[in-house]
């Protein structure tokens, strides 16, 4: 018997998948004996390999039963976690005027820093859920406005976390690094991600400060080498606005000088101040996935040259294409992360099923608001509406154009940015600007995988 399964045509062959992450490549007749359930027919060895990778169920339907549940448990691991990531948005003032920062919306005027009371209840929620180990991620604004605070949590935590294990995450432009916070970040181990937009021109385009409009680069510097002297280990964030989409080896090389060993090539997200300048510092799908490939190109010729540097969405992807399994990546799962992967705490104590709903929120619309430290347990969170419609807007499982997608095992959506764009939680319009890109860098890293050549070996490391 023949599994459920999709199918697309790729390069003068057949791509499936089906619901395990498994893939194979076909040709026209064999994908024929497939839908039209003679799969007897197939050669011994396409067949015995689609048996293998669950295409076909073989004889016995317990046996076939019996093996492949454990690797739809490996695929879907995200369901049997509770929310392990708890962002404390510090305050939402910031002294950068990035081109595409909510932080400057009109509509966001009112700013203000999160108090030690609040930052105490957030932290007593965060250490309800019943995981073992969970992250709490420092975000702002720039959250090094509100260090004093930053150190209250960490030290409350500490005190009332008992035997759970907790990390600390810094997203933070470093400009306000001094020798006594960075010493302090890493004597309590904090993990800083600092936001890194390329090199010089493209940085400082995208990142002027706010006071005089002059450019940011060097105080991002000047903060990762004040951290690396230190001993401590940091990733960066990088955000492609229409400036950067002519500078993608510039931007990779950047990365690379700079001692990173990988780069996180991320879309703009429409939403708040970026979707009113779209027009300004946007761009189509179609030039974002130029920019993409030929940074991609970039990096692997990199890689050939002996220097092992990866991309973020790549690993996401080649995770679950090559290992079977998530890596519970929040926007790149079914359902998303929303609620039951992160929380965003608000400076003001309102709490959100995630940043984006934060973000939302700074726009004029608390629609995914849950609660608030004041009042509401962490149960109170998972078991509200929004965190019940999220879920079930996010299961791509359910979802017209994304349930018989060829790519559905390895995407994800955004029911946030669904609602904030078009003003409903699913999307309305088929293959919208964010399916455009996610389909785009898989249809990348297919072709490499169908190529079947030495970047294959060099997409392997970078998962193994």
């Amino acid at each position: 018997m023949v599994n459920y399964f999709n199918f697309r045509e790729f390069e003068g062959e057949y791509l499936i998948t089906n619901d395990f992450g498994r893939y194979q490549f076909i040709d026209r007749n064999s994908l024929k004996a497939l839908v039209k359930g003679t799969e007897e027919a197939l050669d011994s060895s396409i067949r015995d390999e689609l048996i293998d990778k669950f295409f076909i169920t073989g004889e016995s339907r317990q046996a076939y039963l019996d093996k492949s549940v454990p690797y739809m448990r490996d695929i879907k691991s995200h369901l049997f976690q509770a929310t392990g990531l708890f962002i404390f948005v510090m305050t939402n003032s910031c002294n950068l005027n990035c081109v595409y920062c909510q932080a400057q919306s009109e509509n966001s005027s009112c700013k203000g820093l999160m108090s030690k009371e609040i930052a105490e209840h957030g932290v007593d929620i965060a250490l309800q859920s019943p995981l073992e180990s969970i992250s709490i991620e420092f975000q702002g604004g720039e959250p090094l406005l509100n260090f004093d605070t930053i150190k209250h949590i960490v030290e409350y935590t500490e005190i009332h976390r008992g035997t759970k294990i907790v990390s600390y995450n810094l997203v933070s432009n470093l400009s306000l690094l001094t020798d006594e916070i960075a010493d302090y970040l890493v004597s309590h181990n904090i993990q800083v991600s600092v936001s890194l937009d390329g090199n010089e021109d493209v940085h400082n385009h995208n990142r002027p400060f706010r006071a005089d409009g002059s450019g940011t680069y060097a105080a991002a510097i000047r903060g990762i080498k004040m951290l690396s002297a230190k001993g401590l280990s940091l990733g960066a964030i990088q955000t492609t606005t229409r400036y950067s989409l002519d500078h993608p080896e510039e931007i990779v090389d950047t990365y690379v000088k700079l001692g990173f060993n990988n780069i996180f090539i991320r879309p703009l997200t429409k939403l708040g101040y970026a979707n009113e300048h779209w027009k300004k510092i946007g761009y189509s799908p179609e030039e974002f996935l130029n920019f993409y490939n030929r940074a991609m190109n970039h990096i692997l010729e990199i890689n050939k040259n002996g220097h092992v540097f990866s991309e973020g969405h790549a690993n996401i992807f080649l995770t679950k294409i090559i290992h079977g399994y998530s890596n519970n990546y929040m926007e790149l799962r079914s359902p998303c992360g929303a609620a039951i992967g992160q929380i965003a705490i608000y400076y003001d104590g309102n709490i959100y099923t995630c940043d984006e709903g934060r973000m939302v929120a700074e726009m004029g619309d608390p629609a995914f608001k849950m609660g608030d430290v004041f009042s509401s347990s962490y149960d109170d969170l998972i078991d509200s509406g929004v965190c019940k419609t999220v879920c079930t807007a996010s299961c791509l499982e359910c979802i017209p154009g994304c349930c018989d997608c060829v790519y559905q095992p390895y995407c994800g959506v955004c029911p946030v940015i669904n609602y904030a764009t078009e003003n409903d939680l699913f999307s309305k319009a088929p293959r919208n600007n964010r399916c455009k890109i996610y389909s785009g860098m898989l249809d990348y890293l297919f072709g490499i995988i169908h190529k079947n050549d030495n970047n294959i070996s060099v997409m392997r490391r970078w998962v193994q």
